[in-house]
């Protein structure tokens, strides 16, 4: 399997958020699955470009500051400086964050708008619909839920005004024609279906890209009553981001095109279907892969901001990081949700995975392995010599088949088992430990070759999981590779199983994850 992939480029974005309150729980999980990622490609030797940022134009915004009593500007300044705050508390390791605010992604977004105009795709008309103002999404009466609009479940409003309109319907054949010779352009094939059974098949309608009646947003420079409709604003921030429209577009030449958008899957129609179309239109090739995936349901339902239940109701990461730390956190909003599936968050599950998981499998092996080589050698790594023990080459056997594992997972972005893989590499050190006893061993002076190749094992054991651990636990990951002093972290050896240099001392290691009484962090969570 090739681990390494020098030079070759990768770029993977989030959703841009948008700012109309604090993000939750739910938000994270999308960056923090697109940090590890990101971070796992550039353990691969990648050249990586990673993109976030936040969707800072609607309606909404201009509300929302209004209650408040500030502008515009000073109400996102305050939601975008929070934002960062959180992806610096979460070890986000984002390589540029984009506001749709920013005078360059303005400029690009003007000029795209004036060219699919020019081109022939868009042109004026008059719209009439049912509007979600929380949403900032038009909808037709089949697609209400009901009565309400599909995504958050408020009341929608028939809304009349002069717009422009992009000619999605001119792509309905362009885009079945994707799916049926590219089907993994979308990701998990269940979003496949839903594109091309409840849009695609029945038609596509033409799309409403402007609005008077919002002055909040990226005016339409040759007709300034209109301002973009928002999802045209904010898709293209993919390629503005990279320079698109501007002098410089070297990143453009670099980067583009995408090798995944990773977003929620409430938000594929607008990746999967406008933002091929907008493409299309512009001459642009595609993204290699959109990945729809799954919610983070808190008490059986979706986190939503749009509901106003769901960062008051939820428990804030700002609380959790700090008191469990940052990998915990990670580690559960990347466990928990099983491939392009919705998965369960509760305060529960986050203690019994810190406690089993982290604690018991990771943590424990860790400590016990490094205590045993400071009582029978002095803290130095023993070299190993005829190690014929079965058990030995069962754990070797086992490193080897979960590491290729991990490799296949992450090539299709699936986190969950990706983890799962590795922690059954240190399940099967522990049971390792178990079978060979080195305590025992230690009793027999003419075992102590036995004793050497058992503890080396154990150690370059821990070393390949830590490793493999590294983009998705970048903290206690780090400090188990600097004990062995392992500074610069990359795949380039993961096949290696004896890397260690034979007489190098493991200086001691802090414990990595302290044991929680389940009881008393549940009831302090409640204050």
């Amino acid at each position: 399997m090739d681990y390494f992939k020098k030079g070759e480029k990768f770029y993977i974005t989030t959703p841009i958020y948008y700012p109309s309150n604090k993000l939750h729980l739910g938000n994270c999980y999308t960056t923090v699955i697109c940090d590890a990622v990101a971070r796992f490609n550039r353990n691969q030797g990648k050249d990586v470009f990673f993109l976030t940022g936040t969707d800072e134009h609607g309606q909404k915004v201009s509300e929302a500051a209004a209650k408040l009593g500030k502008t515009e500007m000073s109400y996102l300044n305050e939601i975008v400086e929070d934002t960062k705050t959180l992806w610096q508390l979460l070890n986000i390791s984002y390589d540029k964050f984009i506001r749709t605010t920013d005078d360059y992604h303005v400029f690009g977004v003007q000029n795209i708008f004036k060219t699919l105009y020019q081109k022939g795709f868009i042109y004026k008309g008059e719209y009439k619909g049912l509007y979600c103002t929380p949403c900032e999404s038009f909808w037709t009466e089949s697609q209400l839920v009901d009565g309400k609009c599909p995504d958050c479940g408020r009341e929608v409003k028939v809304q009349t005004e002069e717009a422009y309109f992009f000619k999605l319907s001119a792509f309905t054949d362009k885009l079945l024609q994707l799916y049926k010779t590219n089907p993994q352009f979308l990701q998990p094939e269940s979003r496949v279906n839903e594109m091309v059974n409840n849009f695609l098949k029945p038609g596509l309608d033409d799309l409403c890209v402007s609005r008077t009646s919002v002055k909040w947003g990226v005016p339409v420079d040759f007709d300034p009553k209109h301002t973009v409709y928002v999802w045209i604003d904010a898709l293209p921030n993919y390629i503005t981001a990279l320079g698109y429209f501007c002098n410089e577009q070297s990143e453009l030449k670099r980067f583009w095109p995408a090798n995944v958008h990773i977003i929620g899957k409430e938000i594929v129609r607008f990746h999967a279907i406008i933002w091929p179309a907008i493409l299309m239109a512009l001459d642009l090739p595609l993204p290699q892969r959109v990945f729809g995936h799954g919610w983070l349901l808190f008490g059986g339902d979706k986190l939503s901001k749009s509901k106003d239940s769901g960062a008051k109701d939820c428990i804030d990461p700002r609380v959790l990081v700090p008191r469990y730390s940052a990998d915990a956190i990670r580690y559960i909003l990347l466990r928990e949700i099983p491939f392009g599936s919705d998965g369960n968050y509760t305060n529960e599950i986050l203690l019994n995975r810190f406690n089993s998981d982290l604690v018991n499998n990771f943590g424990n092996l860790v400590s016990r392995t490094l205590s045993m080589l400071k009582k029978y050698f002095g803290s130095v790594i023993p070299e190993v010599k005829e190690d014929n023990l079965p058990s030995s080459e069962q754990l070797k056997v086992v490193v080897k088949e979960e590491t290729d594992k991990v490799f296949k997972y992450m090539s299709d972005f699936d986190v969950s088992n990706s983890l799962k893989c590795i922690f059954n590499i240190f399940s099967q050190a522990n049971k390792y430990i178990e079978q060979t006893e080195p305590w025992a061993i230690a009793k027999d002076e003419g075992k102590q070759q036995t004793l050497a190749n058992v503890m080396r094992n154990l150690v370059e054991t821990i070393r390949i999981g830590a490793t493999l651990l590294q983009p998705f636990l970048p903290d206690c990951s780090q400090k188990v590779l600097e004990c062995m002093s392992i500074e610069h972290v990359n795949f380039s050896q993961i096949d290696k199983f004896y890397l260690l240099e034979n007489g190098q001392s493991l200086p001691p290691l802090p414990i990595l994850f302290p044991r929680l009484d389940i009881q008393t962090e549940l009831e302090a969570l409640k204050n």
